[in-house]
């Protein structure tokens, strides 16, 4: 008899960027992260950077072959339309013990013109933060394309910026074209377009691993910046005790917040869509149809389940929040 498709888990992508921390291993007791990580990417279609699967009877194989083989039914009938066999979303999470670089993603038209890829458009969930820890997004007022090229020029642009102070279990949704920066002593999952495009503005005038300044791309965010100042630069949303709570819906990816403390069955007959599932805490046990093993998810894992699947009970043993991820057709 034909195995069926269940729900998979991956092998994380550790990256060592200079910024990065001790917070994999301290905060999400991996004891398989390097010492120092800034990131690790989960659920990952990137080119050289494709996640294998870590579980089950598909283990060795990676994400891009498995989306090959099972199409429709792994990632949903429009989504394999209009992506074919490179997986739309890269989920990772952050470990910011020092500030990233300020930095700018094109949208999905630029992307293409210059890079032959999609465009970036991305959002942040906050796992941990340390007090006053801060992050950038967006500029502070409405500036022009001629002012934001002075202050570039002078090295000035920190005046421009916009700092928010956040905390745990805040949401920031980050659209292509907006200026934006982690601040130190923040943890965070990341959830976006699969694309690596990044144009780097700023960076505190820091000397990379090779003693060198890193490398700006001034002139080509100049196009792929939105000057624009916009009223809350934090997405509002109300968590509730065993519901399913949207954070962001756009057309790229729909994040839900999902906090639980007794057990919840999910019916997803409407949706033609893989769901990701990220824990920010505590665990769960996850029974699916036709499966006999169900999954575990524990605090710092993430799951894909496949779009076939349609019905899903979760048994936490302790309250426990999942990120839900899809995309709507």
């Amino acid at each position: 008899m034909e195995k069926s498709l269940y729900p998979l888990k991956f092998t994380p992508i550790y990256k060592t960027p200079i910024w990065g921390g001790e917070g994999f291993r301290k905060k999400l007791l991996r004891q398989d992260a390097p010492e120092k990580c800034g990131e690790s990417w989960e659920i990952s279609g990137v080119k050289d950077n494709v996640s294998v699967v870590c579980n089950g009877f598909l283990a060795g194989n990676d994400l891009n072959e498995l989306t090959e083989v099972y199409m429709g039914d792994l990632v949903g009938d429009s989504i394999y339309e209009k992506f074919g066999n490179e997986f739309p979303l890269l989920i990772k999470f952050i470990d910011a013990k020092d500030k990233l670089s300020v930095q700018v993603h094109p949208d999905d038209d630029l992307a293409a013109e210059r890079h032959n890829s999609f465009g970036k458009t991305e959002m942040w969930y906050v796992l941990d933060a340390e007090k006053d820890a801060e992050l950038i997004s967006g500029f502070s007022r409405e500036i022009s394309k001629e002012e934001y090229l002075a202050k570039t020029s002078a090295g000035n642009l920190a005046e421009l910026l916009n700092y928010i102070k956040v905390k745990k279990d805040d949401v920031f949704f980050i659209p292509a074209g907006r200026v934006h920066g982690i601040g130190s002593g923040i943890m965070l999952a990341e959830i976006q377009q699969t694309s690596d495009i990044t144009y780097r503005i700023y960076d505190y005038d820091r000397k990379g691993a090779d003693g060198k300044t890193r490398e700006l791309h001034l002139a080509q965010a100049v196009d792929a910046i939105d000057y624009g100042f916009y009223d809350n630069y934090k997405t509002d949303y109300r968590p509730m005790m065993n519901k399913t709570v949207n954070a962001v819906d756009c057309e790229y990816f729909t994040t839900n917040v999902f906090r639980f403390n007794m057990p919840v069955e999910k019916d997803f007959p409407e949706i033609d869509s893989f769901i990701i599932y990220i824990c920010a805490e505590g665990d769960c046990r996850i029974e699916y149809e036709g499966g006999n093993e169900p999954v575990t998810l524990k605090k710092g894992e993430t799951v894909l389940v496949p779009a076939m699947i349609k019905n899903l009970c979760f048994y936490p043993s302790q309250e426990t929040l999942l990120l839900e991820v899809y995309i709507k057709s």
